[in-house]
């Protein structure tokens, strides 16, 4: 009886054991913690753009001054008025300048009477002289009183002239076709056009068509060129994008605390008269699109290995250069990198060449070279693999896992 006991006894101990080991065996094992952060390498579009901001503002804008001063006796045009070449806009008091003119056509009159008297004079003594009644001296006397008599009636008239000019200019009228932006005027201000010419009204020619007036950094303008496709959005439609094209850059520099800019002019369609002069454009020049391309995460480009990082390759190019063959071989690219000081400067066949890593065995980064193309914010278009292998579906370190996701 006791030993069947003890038989029973150890037969459940070694079950126990056997399912102990079972359940051990089986147990799901834990995946040591990723250390990096990766992003795959896909097919697809690309479109590289520069951002920047401007201001809409009219093609032509015309300042409508005064050339003569005097009190607003009427003003017949208002802000946002639409008016025609030659409309009065503005009328002036011309009651002093209608006295000028008077005074001066007065003073013309006088001029032209000097002038008859002159040349009476003149034909008298010319048949004085054949008659030898009285000398020559006297007959050229005669021909200079006449010659003063008619520059003096010249002067006269010019006077008339100037006087009848300011009369006419004291009515203001349109230059051009086009939309009143801004008036500075009201009936009964007095302007003086001593010193400088007043600023009446500003003028916009055709609202139809604007422009964009944008600033580009100098680290973007290699590649800014007229005809480029621009999309733009202002606050006053927050749900609407509006096209515009590259028309012109403007090789005059200005500098900002350091930051030296162009300005770009965008063309821009308003039929729909939607965009007012003065609004804020946000916008993206469209600089290259393409529409299927290899791509690289971005972020793939700025990952730069950290000292830990280091000697977790030079490790491992120390442990595979005492392999054979193979993985002595694949080895070498991360013994070459193990004391590089992450700061790329080569360059080769006149591209820059860039370094992106994937996760190798043991989480040790390993690097691959490879040259690009055209990028932005989210993808960048790979040109060329120079050293490694890189395809679609690869998985590239970006930032490793314990760094904060906006880390460089």
């Amino acid at each position: 009886m006791k030993r069947s006991t003890k038989a029973l006894t150890l037969a459940v101990l070694l079950l126990a054991t056997a399912a102990a080991a079972w359940w051990w065996q089986q147990r799901p094992v834990k995946p040591p913690p990723e250390k990096y952060r990766t992003a795959l390498v896909d097919r697809g579009p690309i479109t590289q753009v520069v951002m920047a901001t401007g201001t809409l503002q009219p093609v032509t804008t015309i300042t409508v001054g005064t050339q003569v001063s005097g009190t607003v006796m009427e003003r017949l045009a208002d802000f946002n008025d639409r008016v025609k070449a030659g409309q009065v806009l503005l009328r002036l008091d011309p009651t002093n300048l209608q006295a000028r003119l008077r005074q001066a056509q007065a003073q013309a009159a006088s001029a032209q009477a000097s002038v008859a008297l002159a040349t009476a004079n003149l034909e008298r003594n010319r048949k004085l002289v054949a008659q030898e009644f009285i000398s020559s001296l006297a007959l050229d006397q005669s021909q200079r009183e006449f010659d003063a008599a008619r520059a003096s009636l010249e002067l006269a008239r010019a006077q008339v002239d100037a006087a009848q000019a300011d009369v006419n200019n004291s009515v203001i009228r349109s230059p051009i076709d086009g939309v009143v932006i801004r008036r500075n005027i009201d009936v009964g201000q007095t302007v003086a056009a001593s010193f400088q010419t007043p600023e009446l009204f500003l003028l916009a020619r055709d609202l139809r068509q604007m422009q964009i007036h944008t600033n580009v950094s100098e680290a973007d303008v290699g590649q800014v060129q007229p005809g480029q496709q621009v999309r733009f959005t202002v606050d006053a439609y927050p749900q609407a994008e509006f096209e515009g094209v590259v028309q012109q850059f403007r090789l005059n520099a200005t500098t900002t605390q350091g930051v030296v800019t162009y300005n770009i002019i965008v063309g821009v369609d308003n039929s729909d008269d939607r965009l007012k002069p003065g609004m804020t454009a946000q916008t993206r020049i469209v600089l290259q699109s393409k529409p299927e391309v290899l791509r690289l995460p971005t972020a793939a480009l700025r990952y730069q290995p950290d000292d830990d990082d280091r000697k977790a390759i030079a490790a491992a190019a120390a442990k595979g250069a005492s392999a054979p063959g193979a993985a002595a071989a694949s080895a070498a690219p991360q013994a070459a990198l193990a004391g590089d000081d992450g700061v790329l400067t080569r360059t080769r066949g006149g591209e820059r060449v860039y370094r992106v890593w994937t996760v190798g065995p043991d989480q040790v980064p390993q690097p691959h070279e490879v040259t690009v193309g055209i990028a932005n914010t989210r993808f960048t278009e790979l040109a060329q693999v120079l050293s490694g292998s890189v395809k679609a579906g690869d998985a590239l370190i970006t930032r490793r896992a314990d760094a904060p996701a906006n880390a460089r």
